[in-house]
């Protein structure tokens, strides 16, 4: 199924994440060369001839984006349940999971560490970044090991009288680890990433993605990164760390930019000219 094959060694590799969980990359079709592929059959012979990574470049930043469907990835993830729910939003993937009503669950519980603990924001519900006091942090570490062993003893306890798995499973708590595979293809893969990493309002991070869905997210990325090294540099350079202005934005910024001061040249010289309506 693997187009690269010089790429199999990250095949069933574990990539840690959090303080148990993981991604595994099971398998893959499709590479740099597939996106060119099913990008130039739109022509045929015909086509303007450019380079591959012209190529590439040139359709993620005009968002010709079928040919990146072309490229598919299986993953399998381990992850805290709340994390999986914010992920299963994303409802362009074919999602197989463990099932509780039918396995045993294991004792895995994620612990966040205590510098990740901080203050909630009222106003945003998002989280500041101003730290709790440390006593009371480690007092608060304690106390969710301690309930998350108490409700594992009772899902065990209620196993144990034969009580149903799908039954027993409800005492147990959002920290607990799952298991799915995970398939997915590039366009929307990048998408994902896009919503999980992409900056908001100039912060250095993106306070709308909790931190263990980022932590997740740029897991993805870097191994994403291996198979299509040219696509995923073009994404990040015009999707991920690019923005978008308004049509008010754009007037604004064309009357107040001094274009012969910028360091660019050749075609990305003409593309923000085009933009900014500039001659």
């Amino acid at each position: 199924m693997n187009t690269n094959v010089e790429k199999r060694d990250l095949l069933n590799k574990e990539y840690k994440v959090l303080d148990k969980g993981f991604i595994k990359l099971i398998d893959y079709m499709g590479s740099d060369d597939r996106i060119v592929q099913a990008s130039r059959i739109s022509y045929r012979s015909e086509s303007i001839k450019r380079e591959d990574d012209e190529l590439i470049d040139y359709l993620v930043r005009n968002e010709h984006t079928s040919p990146f469907e072309q490229v598919v990835f299986t993953f399998y993830v381990k992850a805290p349940i709340f994390v999986a729910r914010q992920w299963m939003r994303h409802r362009t993937a074919r999602i197989n999971e463990v099932s509780g009503s039918y396995s045993l669950l294991r004792e895995e519980f994620y612990v966040p560490l205590e510098e990740d603990i901080s203050i909630q924001n009222v106003d945003s519900n998002q989280n500041e970044c101003e730290r709790i006091e440390t006593n009371f942090v480690k007092d608060i570490v304690s106390d969710l090991k301690a309930s998350q062993k108490s409700c594992y003893k009772l899902y065990q306890n209620m196993i144990d009288s034969n009580v149903l798995k799908e039954v027993s499973r409800i005492v147990l708590p959002l920290s607990l680890y799952t298991e799915w595979y995970w398939q997915i293809d590039l366009k929307n893969l990048f998408h994902f990433i896009k919503l999980r990493l992409a900056l908001s309002e100039s912060k250095e991070v993106n306070e709308t993605s909790s931190k263990e869905m980022r932590e997740y997210a740029k897991l993805l990325l870097d191994v994403v990164e291996e198979i299509v090294p040219i696509a995923t540099r073009s994404f990040k350079n015009h999707i991920l760390k690019g923005c978008r202005f308004s049509y008010e934005e754009i007037i604004a910024i064309s009357g107040a930019l001094d274009i012969s001061k910028l360091k660019l040249d050749g075609q990305a010289l003409k593309r923000l000219k085009d933009k900014l309506n500039v001659k």
